[in-house]
């Protein structure tokens, strides 16, 4: 009976030595979790009961479990590199067969699909046409390459200031190239539905009266419509026109765009001193844009930023939990598969209730604890030769009966 008893200590043992000799090996794998030996004493027991003289049978592993703990965030220099600082794990697809990690070293395939080293592809929640994502539903992210679309310029906000000083023009007749004909003037950069850039300059215009004045639109030297009033109260304040908004006539470029319909915002416009002064223009238009670069926030959208300063939605990162995270299946490679003891996937988003947040250009380091590991080692190596001490010592007896003569 000693024997047997002994012998399933020493299993114990080697089995705890092999979790942690397990944790010691994965202490730089990115997203591991620790393991722990749990254990349960053997007791035999009859349809009548148990004496109280009954001793137990040995001990036996009742089971490995995982510690999901959170791990350090390893900051890196690679915007795709993601952590989760919280609950949560991230969602991977292999051809539809889901896993579930806390690894965040993804990376972008030849197709555009961001995925891990195995292959899997990241899921998120897909961008809906009116804004917000699509949290019925996953898909794969891809990271466009295409370019992003140019916007012809509609409207213009302007902000600048006329001089209340300013005199009358001396020619009446305007021409761009007579700077007699005109007061000040300004030019900003407008696109057309091709992404074409073409100049745009507006001329101010002094009239014979107190605070009146017209001004003219030229695109690419060429006019476009005719002078239109700007007059101001004695306050400097704008009143003519009495939205504030021109809209001038149709232009016709050379590239073989669609005519630009321009409409001019003037209501931050004054008439104040004696300076010209032009502080901003607002044009709404932009031109082609190339990808520059991804961004990441701490909800999980994936925007996709371009040259021509604007950003696209490409998706919100989808995270799930589980009641049961123990329950998890391991998979290998820091992945884990649904069972039914881990209860089914809760999905969510970054920052929800139950859910932690991500960190882009970082990485979840695993939480095995080194000095903890080295401690469980050698307890684990103290109760094999305990264990292996009684099995010597049982033999002695053993011996020293088959010895009596």
């Amino acid at each position: 009976m000693p024997f047997r008893l002994a012998l399933s200590g020493l299993n114990a043992a080697s089995t705890d030595l092999t979790v942690t000799a397990n944790n010691v090996a994965n202490v730089a794998t990115t997203g591991f979790k620790a393991s722990r030996a749990e254990f349960a004493d053997l007791f035999a027991a009859t349809q009548l009961g148990v004496s109280a003289t009954a001793i137990g049978n040995g001990v036996r592993v009742s089971n490995v479990t995982q510690q999901f703990s959170q791990g350090n965030i390893d900051f890196t220099d690679n915007s795709l590199d993601l952590a989760i600082s919280g609950n949560g794990f991230f969602v991977l697809s292999d051809g539809g067969a889901l896993s579930y990690t806390r690894a965040g070293a993804f990376q972008v395939n030849n197709e555009g699909y961001v995925v891990n080293a195995k292959g899997q592809r990241l899921q998120v929640y897909a961008p809906l046409p009116n804004g917000g994502f699509n949290t019925g539903g996953l898909s794969d992210l891809n990271i466009t390459t295409s370019i992003s679309a140019p916007q012809a310029t509609s409207n213009v906000g302007v902000v600048l200031n006329l001089p209340a000083n300013a005199q009358p023009v001396t020619t009446p007749t305007f021409d761009p190239a007579d700077q007699t004909s005109y007061t000040n003037t300004t030019s900003l950069t407008i696109y057309d539905s091709l992404g074409a850039a073409h100049t745009a300059s507006l001329y101010f215009i002094k009239g014979a009266a107190d605070n009146e004045w017209t001004t003219r639109l030229y695109v690419d030297g060429a006019p476009v419509g005719g002078a239109e009033p700007l007059n101001y109260d004695s306050s400097g304040n704008l009143v003519t026109p009495p939205t504030g908004r021109i809209t001038f006539p149709p232009y016709t470029p050379l590239t073989g765009a669609e005519d630009l319909n321009l409409t001019f915002d003037f209501r931050e416009t004054t008439q104040f001193g004696q300076t010209f002064t032009v502080s901003a223009t607002r044009p709404d238009g932009y031109t082609t844009g190339r990808l520059i670069g991804i961004d990441i926030d701490s909800s999980g959208v994936v925007q996709a930023r371009f040259t021509n300063g604007e950003s696209e939605a490409l998706g919100q990162i989808a995270l799930a939990n589980f009641a049961n995270p123990q329950g998890l299946q391991q998979l290998g490679d820091t992945s884990w598969a649904e069972t039914f003891a881990s209860g089914q996937a809760l999905p969510g988003q970054a920052g929800a209730s139950g859910f932690g947040v991500i960190q882009a250009g970082a990485l979840e380091a695993s939480n095995v604890d080194i000095t903890e590991q080295l401690v469980n080692m050698i307890t684990a190596q103290r109760n094999f030769q305990a264990n292996a001490q009684m099995i010597s010592t049982a033999d002695s007896i053993t011996q020293t009966i088959i010895n009596i003569r």
